[in-house]
């Protein structure tokens, strides 16, 4: 590929062909390319090289695709949860067969390491995987009433038409997560991706149509201005479901608009996770876990360590083993196996990070290692360790989605609990302890959805993913997940 700018529109748009990638809309089955001299351009963090030119599809176009998964609405939610099931199983199989090409094409619109996405690749497969199976496990319940007159029938249904709008973080396992339990709950679907990372989107949603899912079923607009586009699906009577996962700021604005067709609701929003370090961890063990924590995906995903909160006897050893580590860890293209921090999804996210981190040195913050952005091409930001931290500095209160590591040193265990506890997020939150027991009675008072002990990772498709507070509403993942797209309908039975 070549470098910078010198790719035209048509030899991306070549490029984009060749591999087989698709770069349109995808409306009641059928694929709609861009027209000639328009579209999106899609370009790769490490490097500003144009990728592809994708469709821009207009409002109109979006309330189509609504249109089309509302008319094949009744005959995929009368299809046979076995059937649904074997769908998802074949795209499961699909997905892990072309797993490497499906990474690659992440790392270039993401700028990932190539590693990383990799992992995403094979945790979003097991969505598909998961759901196949949970589409034939969907309940209800019988009983008679106390007073003996008739029999309590409870019965669950298809909640409907749902609109699935994703991030640019993780392009892969944002879109399954949704997309399986809709599909094996016998929802019909819309899908919204990042205008950052379409083409993970695309690819993934040409995979479903070769795994078997009828035409109108599965629905892919790409608009450039997503603002009206998602708001006047959000308006269609149609549609019933909205699952998004943002940010809390795009995620409040939603709310507010599903209100008016009292649209029920699934959100994904923002964390800034506590991790605490208790006074008898296993030092080796927290600084792994940290890493772990801090720089999957370069640091930019909701679960990421965002504010390291360790007992002072061990502040001093910790952060020095941190910034040992981390200053070792070597900044360049996601596809280059040498790289071990690549770049930032845009040059945007580079200044957003790069502000966070100027704010938060001008509050007193020291960087003891990166903390500065370097020349060249590309969105890349170092791995950086900032010391001297005092709990408030303004590094505190954002969510970084970027490989910052603010530490802040903390004297009692209650201290480090009422500092975690002190924001509006409540995603996940990460403790260090040998004494188990008491790592787990610290869990349990964080405000959080979620909590790992003594491990940088928690999430598993079996596993109900999701915060409290203004980190979201509801669960992804687990029995739990399906549930999202089903409504309970109960039936009077008289004796």
């Amino acid at each position: 590929m070549q470098e910078g700018n010198t790719m035209s529109t048509a030899e991306a748009a070549d490029l984009v062909a060749q591999a087989g990638f698709f770069t349109g809309s995808f409306i009641a089955g059928q694929w709609r390319q861009p027209a000639s001299g328009g579209g999106q351009e899609v370009r790769d963090p490490a490097d500003d090289s144009l990728l592809a030119i994708v469709a821009d599809s207009s409002v109109d176009e979006c309330l189509e695709a609504v249109e089309a998964a509302a008319a094949a609405a009744r005959a995929w939610a009368a299809t046979p949860p076995r059937d649904r099931g074997e769908t998802l199983r074949r795209a499961f199989e699909l997905m892990r067969a072309e797993a490497e090409t499906i990474a690659e094409l992440i790392t270039r619109e993401n700028g990932k390491l190539l590693g990383d996405a990799r992992s995403e690749v094979v945790y979003a497969a097991e969505f598909f995987r998961w759901f196949s199976e949970e589409a034939v496990r969907v309940g209800g319940d019988y009983r008679v009433a106390p007073n003996g007159d008739k029999r309590i029938v409870v019965a669950r249904h298809p909640i409907g038409v749902s609109l699935l709008v994703t991030p640019w973080n993780f392009p892969a396992a944002m879109a399954t997560r949704k997309l399986g339990p809709a599909l094996a709950a016998g929802c019909t679907v819309v899908l919204k991706p990042a205008t950052e990372t379409p083409l993970t989107a695309t690819y993934l949603v040409d995979l479903l149509d070769r795994a078997g899912v009828p035409a109108g079923v599965v629905n892919l607009v790409l608009p450039a201005d997503p603002g009206p586009a998602v708001s006047a699906m959000l308006h269609h009577p149609a549609v019933r479901k909205l699952s998004f996962t943002g940010s809390t700021e795009v995620g409040r604005a939603l709310l507010h608009q599903a209100a008016d067709n009292v649209v029920s609701t699934a959100m994904e929003l923002g964390g800034n996770a506590p991790v605490i370090v208790l006074e008898d961890a296993d030092l080796d063990a927290a600084v792994d876990g940290v890493i772990v924590a801090k720089m999957r995906n370069g640091g930019a995903a909701c679960t990421a360590a965002n504010r390291i909160y360790v007992h002072q006897s061990l502040a001093e050893d910790f952060t020095d083993r941190l910034t040992a580590r981390m200053g070792r860890l070597q900044l360049g293209p996601g596809l280059d196996s040498a790289s071990q921090v690549a770049a930032l999804v845009s040059h945007r996210e580079v200044d957003k990070v790069a502000t966070l981190v100027e704010a938060a040195v001008a509050a007193g913050a020291r960087a003891t290692t990166g903390g500065r952005r370097p020349s060249g091409p590309g969105a890349f930001y170092p791995a950086t360790v900032l010391a001297d931290v005092e709990h408030g500095n303004p590094v505190t209160r954002e969510e970084i989605f970027g490989p910052v590591a603010p530490i802040i040193v903390f004297d009692e265990e209650e201290q480090a609990i009422e500092w975690s506890n002190d924001t509006d997020r409540g995603l996940i939150g990460y403790v260090f302890s040998a004494d188990a027991g008491r790592a787990v009675r610290v869990g349990q008072r964080l405000e959080v959805g979620m909590v790992a002990i003594n491990s940088g990772v928690a999430s598993d498709p079996a596993a109900p993913f999701g915060g409290i507070k203004q980190s979201g509403l509801g669960r992804e993942g687990s029995d739990l997940g399906i549930e999202e797209f089903l409504e309970v309908q109960y039936l009077a039975v008289p004796l």
